[in-house]
Formats: C-alpha cells, structure tokens, sequence
C-alpha cells in the first residue's frame, strides 16, 4: 500500500479501527418527560438522565418560550429543534388556502422559537396524502409553500428539516432524496426518523441512500404482529440496530439523534438513556 492509498482509506474511514462508538449526541423529546413537572425540572431530569440535549415543541406562547430558555440554560441542556406542530391538523399540502396560512404561521412560530432557543433546526412533516389530495398535488403544493420558507429559514441560519412519517408520502428513499434536491437549498434537508420506515422498508438502506442529506434523526423501535405495528421500548422491536449503526457510520453522520417514545419518569428515562447508548455502541 503507498503513502497516497494509505491516506485515502483513513480519510474515507469514519472511525478509527477498534471505534464502535458513534459520534452522535443522544436528546430526549421533551413530551417524554412528566407533564407534572415544571420546565426546569423536567430539563434538569432529562440531563441528569444522561441526555445531551433536548428537542422542544412549537411553543406560541412567548412566556413560556422564555421559560423553556431559562431551563435550557439552568439545566446545561441545549434545545437543538423544534418540532414543528401545525403541520398535521394544517397540511401545506391541503386545498384550502385558509389551512395552509395555518400551517405556514405554524413553521414561522418555529422558526422563530429556534432562534430564540438557539436551535439549528425545525422539523416538518411536509403533506399529508389522502382522499382528497392525491400524490402529485401533495408533491406540489407542499414544495410550493416549502420554497416560501427558505428566506426565512436562510436569514435566520436555521434548517428546514423533512420528516417522512406514516403520511403516504415520500415512501421510499430515492424518492425522499430526490424530494430534498429538488430544493436546491442547504437550509432544506432530511430530518430521518429510523423507526418510520421499518413498515415497508429497512432504515439501514434509507440512510446510506439520503446520507449527507440527513441533517437529524430520530429514534424509536417498532413490533410487527398481524400486520399491526405497535411502539415498544428501543431494542424491543424488529429493527436491526446493528445494521442502523453500521450505515451510520459509513456515511459518517455526527449530528444528533432523539429518542422519541412514551413518557415516564426518571428510572424509564434512565433505561432508555441506556439502552440508547446500546444502539450507539453497536451492542
């Protein structure tokens, strides 16, 4: 091997031989903690949980996205995202143009609330397809009312982050990659969420197709019994977390993942924070 191929394979490597770790920080979703506690408290639980940072919701209410700052800073507990909440009941891919505005002030509150937090990303699931808007019109429309965002997004620094969910929409990962590059914006990228493509498909092939596309992800595990799928507890259900790891690292992601399950108190958080870790050593 010569010096100039031996330097090729370290830097094509994303580890270091004998590194299983990878390089991701673990955050808690915010609705996991108990509803029962104040900000604060529930930020300083997520992070003496072993959490690393946190992922928040929408928050209209300018009072308490102030309070969530404060416990952001108390706690040492940086929020990261914000998942965007307008965008089910308000699709911006629905015909009514009254329900998109909705949908559209819902990202801008987002967006608004990421820089205040000092978050680098919102996510948004983009349309919704059903009876009523086929395929074609969610495609459209959403990308539409999607490019009127990315000023916004831009001038703030703050990355627009696509979700696929069970949403009949953006159903396999080419598809997904061709949705993001259409854009042709760094401020519009993948917000991957592992768990929802084990219904059809394998996480572990989604991720080395979207690769640098995939800004964050999220985490949870899923059971298939009878054609039902049903939520358990991470390494519980069917997907390969090896497989997921080994994707990971050959694409070399180092940015954040965020579990996303049920609620529970501190010793449930503890062993979710640990069985996380599991998943991110490749045990």
């Amino acid at each position: 091997m010569t010096r100039r191929t031996l330097l090729g394979a370290a830097l094509a490597a994303p580890f270091l031989e004998g590194e299983s770790r990878l390089p991701i920080r673990k955050a808690v979703e915010f609705n996991m903690l108990p509803k029962s506690l104040r900000a604060i408290d529930a930020f300083q639980l997520a992070k003496d949980c072993g959490f690393e940072e946190i992922e928040c919701p929408t928050t209209p209410d300018q009072a308490k996205a102030e309070e969530m700052l404060v416990a952001s800073k108390m706690a040492g507990l940086p929020i990261h995202s914000v998942m965007n909440q307008a965008h089910w009941t308000y699709p911006l891919s629905s015909p009514d143009p009254a329900v998109v505005e909705k949908s559209l002030e819902g990202m801008r509150v987002s967006l608004t609330n990421a820089k205040l937090w000092g978050a680098d990303t919102v996510l948004l699931v983009p349309a919704v397809v059903n009876a009523e808007v086929s395929y074609a019109q969610a495609w459209e429309r959403s990308q539409r009312q999607i490019r009127k965002l990315i000023p916004i997004a831009a001038e703030s620094k703050i990355i627009i982050g696509i979700e696929e969910v069970w949403n009949k929409f953006l159903l396999s990962p080419l598809e997904f990659a061709r949705y993001i590059d259409s854009f042709e914006s760094p401020w519009i990228r993948a917000y991957f969420d592992v768990g929802n493509v084990a219904i059809s498909g394998y996480p572990q092939d989604w991720i080395r197709v979207l690769g640098k596309r995939i800004v964050k992800l999220h985490i949870k595990d899923f059971k298939f019994e009878k054609n039902l799928a049903s939520w358990v507890g991470l390494k519980d259900g069917q997907i390969d977390w090896r497989a997921v790891h080994a994707s990971l690292a050959a694409i070399n992601y180092k940015g954040t993942a965020t579990v996303e399950l049920a609620a529970g108190d501190g010793d449930y958080l503890k062993e979710v924070n640990r069985r996380f870790e599991q998943i991110l050593s490749g045990v």
